[in-house]
């Protein structure tokens, strides 16, 4: 074999190689660029916050299910709360409002840690403040444990200072789902209208 078929054939080799390593690069970008950047806390593929089925304030029974093709937000709280969660469920309805016609594409879900209280036609009242389309669900007193156990979040009832009166000490942040059912992100409270608008938009477009 001469040195001119020597040269060839580590030519050949020296381009397959190079080729080789471009599509690995190729797809190593490709994967890379492929993972949306949430402002959020991204929660994709967590194995806790895995749905609910619980009555809503109209009495039907509700599950993720019932809402295929929606990014639904998921907000634990009670109608009483003074600070955290009127401004959340607001913010949540500015954000419906900057999503515009994709607006009909986001459905906000709030939880009641206080059923005791939270009776289905003070829930529905609660709900129309901010938005008719938010849906508010009344577990048990028997269920609220294990929903908020499988979403870990915290809550405590807090004496008042006159008997029978309490308030609820709770975690104050959103959970979000995508159309397919899946749980993607932890939003923190007070997080911004826009961040939570933007994460949303990405999830619509992504799912």
């Amino acid at each position: 074999m001469n040195m001119l078929s020597l040269n060839k054939r580590g030519a050949i080799k020296l381009i397959a190689c190079s080729a080789l390593s471009a599509g690995a690069m190729a797809i190593f970008s490709a994967c890379s660029e492929a993972k949306p950047q949430f402002k959020s806390i991204d929660l994709t593929g967590a194995d806790y916050a895995q749905g609910f089925t619980l009555a809503d304030h109209n009495g039907q029974q509700r599950s993720l299910k019932d809402f295929a093709g929606k990014v639904v937000v998921v907000f634990f709280g009670f109608t009483q709360c003074p600070d955290f969660c009127p401004s959340s469920m607001a913010e949540l309805a500015q954000v419906k409002q900057l999503l515009g016609p994709d607006g009909d594409k986001l459905q906000v879900v709030f939880i009641s840690v206080d059923p005791e209280r939270d009776t289905p036609e003070l829930l529905k009242a609660y709900m129309a403040n901010f938005d008719p389309t938010f849906l508010a669900l009344r577990p048990t007193l028997a269920e609220l444990p294990e929903v908020a156990k499988n979403f870990k979040v915290y809550y405590k009832k807090v004496e008042g200072k006159t008997p029978g009166s309490y308030s609820m000490d709770h975690s104050a942040g959103s959970y979000i789902f995508d159309g397919k059912g899946r749980i993607r992100l932890y939003n923190r409270y007070g997080g911004g209208n826009e961040a939570l608008a933007s994460d949303i938009r990405l999830l619509m477009k992504n799912s």
